[in-house]
């Protein structure tokens, strides 16, 4: 049974669910900052999911990546599965931007995070569903 890893819950709002991945939202407001995370058991690495399960990672993951990059105007999408942290496989979608304050280097370890503020957690939310509905299966009713 698929059980979200307690420090992507500490650290994330769930946004919805595509058919294999939940899509997350780290609560930092430096960054359009998204997380897919395959509902599946006790896995770390891309290719430990099935051929079938890959190919559907791959789709929803190419189209999340699209979708952002048109919503937030990304001058570059940073995607990356690092896992250092937390083992259950989940992968950063990063709308970077030339001015955001870790630019050029790797968000990662860069600044403390900054929780969004009143009204922009729900505006960012709705930004993103509003973004991907209909597209890959994705649904923010959670499966």
């Amino acid at each position: 049974m698929f059980e979200l890893h307690s420090q992507l819950q500490a650290d994330c709002v769930v946004v919805g669910d595509f058919p294999l991945c939940r899509l997350l939202l780290l609560n930092d407001r430096q960054y359009p900052w998204f997380i897919l995370v395959p509902r599946r058991d006790a896995l770390r690495e891309v290719f430990e999911l099935s051929v079938e399960d890959r190919a559907q990672f791959h789709l929803e993951s190419d189209v999340l990546a699209q979708v952002l990059n048109d919503a937030f105007a990304a001058d570059k999408m940073n995607i990356a599965a690092l896992g250092n942290m937390v083992p259950q496989l989940h992968v950063h979608h990063i709308v970077r931007y030339r001015q955001d304050p870790a630019w050029p280097a790797p968000v990662w370890g860069k600044l403390p995070a900054i929780p969004y503020a009143g009204d922009e957690l729900a505006d960012r939310l709705q930004r993103v569903r509003t973004a991907l509905d209909g597209k890959a299966g994705f649904d923010e009713v959670l499966r």
